[in-house]
């Protein structure tokens, strides 16, 4: 039976474990990178915590971090795991007490998220504007009946059509992501498995995986998926989980029965839901199920994200406050004024049909209805100019936050360099020796044995091509090996690529050294280069005698049974493991005791090297005898992997090597550019600092030859007595367009309006002699609140040898501090901060995990920032000009007309109907053009948007709007209609203050009550043409309106004299020039009345 289990156990893992990784849906592979990026968020977030050594108490609802953090089932010893789930580790639960706790704890099974479709249609259709154009669509029909009985008015029904037309317009660019919440529960649910092993009663038995409850006993086999979160109790010595659904690696993770590690994210006595058995056997005690487990926490956590607003969404909902508050305060004013005084004194005037209707005029005429429709198509134009640049956004709402982007944590590998490493120097013992010297010397060696050369050099550099062959994940294309090595296509990371490369290029440049080696050469054991180690460590052995003799040295033989091991990472990781090194004595090469002086010498080369911009590599290794070979002991198994542990300590030092990865061409004028606008550009490598400091001065980012390091942060000093970060003057150098460059200019970047403290402080800034700051990872961990407030007002940092960790962390802080980052990376291990910043950016090459996490993706050059950036200033400026377009002629000249009918008893000097299709239809397409327009010239020489200050709609807009350009629209279009009543024998006098008798049905003036009626159509039209002739579509819509019978009837427009077609023309340039002069004097007298319209 067991065989037949075990059979049906490998049907199982071809299905569902190697066929997944072919056959993946978009959704799953989707899911499975958000799972990755939570999962990694919170292995940091614990992390900090241990840390820190903190725990938040006097909390009703711990967060899923706190829980995580406190679990302590991972450290129970077995005979407290089985007390404290009361089970039994040799029998399991009884049937009874599977069925209590079915009943207690429910199913085993994430739980779909609520549909919530009552919530999302309400936001569709209640929205932003649309809960007032509802309030105003209602007001209208009860004004059409029964208010408007026994003669209800076509146009209160039609302008309660069209309202209800806007809101549907508006419900369809509202809220439009919610799709993908269904699609994320499929793909998780996906990943759980069916039916599983449980021992009840003493018998195994296959039951279903919902039916599992905390305390049951698991039993799981070699490809099994794990169905719910289990404490191992027993394990054999070689089982392996794969954990690559959770973390994005595919390393295989060892299982034991003891804790390994604290955070139990980390420990390998935890089998998680959802992951996969790869090797052996296990028995596991059911801790959680269900929502309890990891997976089903991350499921919740990917569908309860925080409604954390993008700068855009807070800018539009303060719009629409401000606005509506307008609207109904107006409104208000006006329907009081109308019960307090209209109703008594001039009964005939407005009835409470009509006087709703004007009410409601007054609301309509404030609201933009264009606005949410403008603002949606203009992300999305926007985004598609971004595409052709080669920048994809994932989310339109992020688009507009790079405009406001102050700080850009950019990686450096991929990035800021070409990731086209190779190696450039080696060291011989303490000596450095060049790539082209190593390959002339082992070229002429391995060609022609007969020539004199130095044996000696080139027997050092015969065991530093061996462990850069047998310690490297790489490989060569086989297709490609006939090629020279510059033309092979080679498969791994970029680093190992160099290295690689250099190994084969030591004997000729298209050989195939490498091949040959690999070929004999056994791999017995190895433990791929990570963030966390920064080291890779290999053990192989030789099949063949030739091979053994190249590895041999003077003091040791080695034979087909010795193993060798190799160990390549950071110097300053691995050289403290280093007790020998490998050094030439008598024309021979032997091990000697690594000194303090060698060590010294050797840090001295490696810190000469960085200084040149070069990333050093320290090789080493060791040779293991059959008699110190673990016995009884299986290679993969966690009791081996303890011992390569204990043996990775006493290592020779066998050579150092350094990696050049050549800056991109362009990353100096990107970072030039991005710091011209005010963004201050850090890069946050994982690098030796001196390294980074190098290649940082390389690219512009440090200005100086000696930053500040941890030392010149206080860890006592107060923010108060800090240097606030305001901005910096930027020097320029203007070219003029035969290329010569004029002396520097200075500029500004700090506005007129900020207060005498900001400006002293920002003086004290520029007047410093350094603001370049150099920090490490071990720096990192030291710093407290006050020297993270001191770091933030840097303007150049660097950050060298950081982990992913780290990086989240410095993300954090800034944001916590107020500024608004960018995120850039490519890597699994930074998915958490670029899923934390404001605008996490991955590069196209990067891992799908980073390309899930972030918002937005760099398809080609890292430049292409730039056009980001241009952009997403270029969305807000667009709308703030929409605004600007809208408000004048479809808030203010909507509203004046209804201000004078009720308070100067007046015609209404356009009708409602004509106010509606300026706000949806006419303005339409003189927005659309505003939102397609190219930037400005100097819009990258602004400093960045300040969320909190510089406000999508402020006073000054307004003053600019309603004060000066609506004012000057309102009073031209109420020339033209006074004056076409004028020609036609109404003057001003006459009409105004005339309330009801103008519409008496008896006629005024001695003019018939038809022809009254006529003329104010006819006047309301010229008043609409005035306001929308700006282009040819909006053209054509007003004539459709004046001309067309249907409208003229049930509307109350009418046709126009041809003159007044043509008058708007000059009022429309009349105006133009009077902005321009208002511009004019603005720049040239800055502190003038003219500044308080200059927005």
């Amino acid at each position: 039976m067991s065989e037949n289990i075990k059979q049906q156990t490998i049907q199982f893992s071809d299905k569902h474990y190697h066929g997944k990784n072919n056959v993946d849906s978009e959704a799953t592979a989707m899911k499975r990178n958000h799972a990755i990026v939570a999962y990694r968020t919170l292995l940091i977030t614990i992390s900090e915590h241990q840390v820190k050594q903190k725990r938040i108490s006097n909390k009703s609802k711990k967060d899923m971090a706190d829980d995580l953090f406190s679990a302590t089932y991972h450290k129970l010893t077995l005979l407290e795991l089985s007390q404290h789930y009361r089970t039994s580790l040799k029998h399991g639960l009884d049937t009874q007490q599977a069925v209590i706790r079915a009943s207690e704890h429910g199913r085993n099974a994430i739980s779909p998220p609520p549909n919530n479709w009552p919530r999302k249609i309400f936001c569709y259709f209640f929205g932003g504007f649309c809960s007032l154009l509802w309030f105003a669509s209602i007001i209208c029909w009860i004004s059409w009946k029964p208010l408007g009985n026994p003669k209800p008015s076509p146009l209160n029904l039609a302008l309660a059509i069209i309202l209800m037309f806007v809101i549907a317009l508006q419900s369809f660019f509202n809220d439009w992501k919610d799709w993908s919440t269904s699609r994320i529960m499929k793909s998780i649910n996906s990943m759980l498995p069916i039916h599983t092993l449980v021992e009840r009663d003493g018998e195994i038995a296959t039951v279903d995986a919902v039916g599992l409850v905390p305390g049951d006993l698991v039993y799981i086999k070699m490809g099994n998926k794990i169905p719910a979160d289990l404490r191992l109790i027993e394990a054999s010595d070689d089982l392996k989980f794969d954990r690559s659904v959770l973390t994005g690696e595919s390393e295989a993770i060892p299982g034991v029965v003891d804790e390994t590690d604290d955070n139990v994210l980390e420990t390998h006595n935890v089998a998680m839901m959802g992951t996969h058995c790869l090797n052996s056997s296990a028995v596991g005690v059911v801790v959680f199920i269900g929502d309890s487990t990891l997976m089903g926490r991350i499921a919740c956590l990917s569908l309860t994200d925080p409604n954390t607003r993008t700068t855009l969404q807070v800018e539009t909902l303060r719009s629409v406050i401000i606005i509506t508050g307008l609207s109904l305060t107006v409104g208000s004013v006006c329907l009081i004024t109308w019960a307090a005084w209209l109703r008594r004194e001039y009964l005939d005037f407005l009835s409470v049909s009509n006087a709703l209707i004007a009410v409601i005029s007054v609301i309509v005429a404030f609201v933009p209805e264009g606005i949410p429709v403008a603002v949606t198509l203009c992300l999305t134009l926007i985004a598609h100019r971004m595409q052709k640049n080669n920048v994809i956004s994932k989310v339109l709402t992020t688009v507009e936050t790079l405009g406001s982007v102050n700080v850009l944590c950019s990686d450096k590998t991929g990035t800021l360099t070409e990731n086209k490493m190779f190696v450039s120097d080696v060291s011989i013992g303490t000596e450095g020796l060049s790539s082209t010297a190593c390959n002339q010397i082992s070229s002429i060696h391995f060609n022609n044995s007969q020539v004199t050369t130095d044996s000696v050099v080139y027997s050092q550099l015969r065991q530093l091509q061996l462990v850069s062959t047998l310690c490297n994940g790489s490989y060569h294309d086989p297709a490609t090996t006939h090629l020279d090595v510059s033309k092979r296509i080679v498969f791994g990371n970029a680093t190992d690529n160099a290295i690689l490369n250099f190994a084969e290029k030591m004997c000729s440049s298209n050989g195939t050294f490498v091949e040959s080696i690999r070929a004999n050469a056994e791999k017995i054991f190895e433990i791929p280069f990570n963030s966390k180690n920064k080291w890779m460590l290999t053990i192989c052995r030789s099949t063949v005698q030739s091979i053994a003799d190249k590895l041999s040295i003077s003091t040791t033989a080695i034979d087909t049974n010795d193993w060798v091991l190799f160990c390549k990472g950071a110097p300053d990781v691995i050289l403290s493991r280093c007790s020998k090194i490998l050094l030439s004595s008598d024309n021979t090469i032997e091990e000697r005791d690594l000194t303090d002086k060698q060590m010294e010498l050797l840090l001295r080369l490696q810190e000469k090297w960085a200084n040149e911009g070069k990333r050093v590599l320290l090789l080493a290794g060791c040779f293991i005898k059959p008699e110190e070979k673990p016995e009884n002991l299986i290679s993969g198994t966690s009791s081996f992997s303890a011992w390569v542990t204990q043996m990775n300590t006493q290592l020779t030092v066998i050579s150092m090597i350094t990696i050049v990865d050549p800056p991109r061409p362009e990353s100096a004028e990107t970072v030039r550019i991005c710091r011209n606008a005010g963004i201050r550009f850090f890069m946050v490598t994982g690098d030796f600092p001196t390294t980074a400091a190098a290649i940082a001065r390389n690219i512009g980012i440090f200005t100086t030859e000696h930053p500040h390091t941890i030392q010149d942060l206080y860890s006592y000093k107060n923010i108060e007595d800090t240097d606030m970060y305001t901005g910096y003057r930027q020097e320029k150098i203007i070219s003029s367009n035969n290329g010569s460059q004029h002396a520097p200019i200075v500029v500004d970047d700090i506005e007129n309006n900020l207060d005498e403290s900001s400006k002293g402080t920002m003086d004290l800034m520029n007047n410093k002699k350094t603001t370049s700051l150099l920090l490490s990872s071990i720096d990192m961990i030291t710093l407290n609140d006050a020297q993270w407030d001191q770091l933030c007002q840097y303007e150049e940092i660097v950050f060298a040898r950081t982990s992913p960790d780290q990086k989240l962390q410095i993300i954090k802080e800034f944001q916590k501090r107020e500024n608004i980052v960018v995120m850039t990376g490519d890597g699994v291990n930074d998915a958490p901060s670029l899923k934390a910043a404001n605008v996490g950016i991955a590069m196209g090459s990067g891992s799908d995990v980073a390309i899930e996490a972030a918002d937005m993706i760099l398809l080609e050059k890292f430049s292409s920032i730039i056009a980001a950036i241009e952009n997403g200033r270029l969305v807000f400026d667009n709308l703030k000009k929409v605004i600007m377009y809208l408000l004048p002629a479809g808030s203010w000249s909507e509203l004046w007309p209804v201000l004078v009918n009720i308070f100067l008893g007046c015609p209404q000097t356009i009708s409602s109907f004509q106010m509606i299709v300026i706000c949806v239809l006419t303005d339409f397409c003189p927005s659309l053009a505003i939102m397609m327009g190219k930037p400005e010239i100097g819009l990258l020489d602004r400093p960045p948007r300040r969320p909190r200050h510089d406000r999508l709609v402020n006073s000054k807009l307004l003053l600019h709007a309603y004060g000066f350009i609506g004012l000057m629209e309102m009073l031209s279009s109420m020339f033209l209609f006074f004056l076409y009543l004028n020609m036609n024998g109404l003057p001003p006098r006459d009409v105004f203050l005339s309330f009801s008798s103008l519409t008496s049905p008896n006629g005024y003036k001695g003019i018939s009550a038809q022809d009254i009626s006529r003329l104010i159509n006819v006047a309301q039209s010229i008043y609409f043409v005035n306001l929308v002739i700006s282009m040819i579509a909006s053209l054509t819509i007003a004539i459709v309106i004046s001309y067309v019978p249907v409208f003229n009837d049930y509307l109350r427009t009418s046709p126009i004299l041809v003159k007044f077609w043509f008058i708007p023309f000059d009022w429309a340039f009349f105006i133009i020039l009077m902005d321009e002069i208002r511009k004019l004097f603005a720049q040239k007298f800055p502190n003038n009345v003219f500044m308080k319209f200059t927005w």
